[in-house]
């Protein structure tokens, strides 16, 4: 068995991978390392220069999915066709420097399950930071991630780990959820991060509110608890303010009841009544593709 291999999810990165994959045989080639491409339906010509790359290089296998299912999807697909002892994930872009993997490995090798990285200065745009920032705090309070741990997508996995995530056939995959389910074994090592080399970053509002749904929805049932919460204290505070607003009544017969407080309690209970239904929703809808069918990933070619 290999000691390492190195899973690349590829999203328009035909400007950067080529380099990436040299790097990593190159820097790497102590650990006789693999690398997994996994093209996520990219719209350049990726596909062309990672089908070049798996025919000339015999260490690199490519898979090419039929659309775009989205990167942890392309992930999963990566992690089922990896065969090391420690699988690395490593993104496209070289803002993680490949000899980075080392490090994690070297960590991986005292025993941890999965090794992050973490980092003293992260080269994303101030969005993207802010966001990354709101989905770990968020991923605390729903999956009791450790608080100073940093869900990063640059880490590496023992071939052990690789075999329980993957045993998820679900079509919405997180790994890091995944991951937080079977092993509490974490480690973490500061590594570098680097400017993107090419390009900006394909992270928009809408994936990372989508990343955060996934997040809620296919991995916890606290949304659901949070919301029964808030029913059961309005319903209390509606009880309280009843017996208040009639003892004032008795008190001030003449006083007149108002059609402002009257048309924001109405407004409020109804907002509040169509999100808890939109997130029932969203739950009923997931697990409906899920007992479908819908597929984690579909291939459609691979090298060799």
């Amino acid at each position: 068995m290999r000691k390492l291999s190195v899973v690349i999810p590829v999203y328009n990165g035909a400007a950067t991978i080529g380099r990436l994959v040299e790097t990593v045989l190159r820097e790497l080639a102590a650990y006789d390392p693999e690398v997994v491409l996994v093209n996520d339906g990219s719209r350049d010509n990726s596909e062309e220069v990672c089908t070049a790359l798996a025919m000339t290089h015999p260490a690199v296998k490519f898979i090419s999915l039929r659309r775009n299912f989205g990167e942890h999807n392309a992930v999963m697909c990566g992690l089922n066709h990896a065969d090391a002892e420690f699988v690395a994930v490593i993104d496209d872009d070289f803002q993680n420097p490949p000899s980075e993997i080392e490090k994690l490995l070297r960590e991986a090798e005292k025993g941890y399950d999965v090794v992050y990285s973490r980092y003293e200065v992260k080269r994303h745009n101030w969005f993207r930071n802010w966001g990354s920032r709101m989905h770990n705090w968020l991923a605390t309070i729903i999956m009791d991630k450790p608080p100073d741990l940093y869900l990063s997508s640059f880490r590496i996995m023992k071939r052990e780990l690789v075999q329980e995530v993957i045993k998820y056939r679900g079509p919405f995959p997180y790994i890091d959820g995944l991951i937080l389910r079977v092993t509490d074994n974490i480690g973490t090592c500061l590594v570098e991060h680097h400017a993107r080399a090419e390009g900006r970053s394909n992270y928009t509002l809408g994936k990372l509110v989508s990343l955060s749904l996934n997040m809620f929805l296919n991995f916890s049932v606290r949304p659901l608890r949070f919301f029964t919460a808030i029913g059961f204290g309005l319903f209390v505070l509606g009880i309280v303010l009843s017996v208040y607003f009639a003892i004032w009544k008795l008190l001030n017969p003449d006083y007149a009841v108002g059609w402002a407080s009257l048309m924001i309690a109405t407004l409020t209970l109804s907002g509040v009544q169509l999100l808890f239904l939109g997130l029932i929703g969203e739950y009923l809808g997931k697990n409906y593709l899920d007992r479908n069918g819908a597929p984690q990933y579909v291939i459609k070619k691979k090298v060799p």
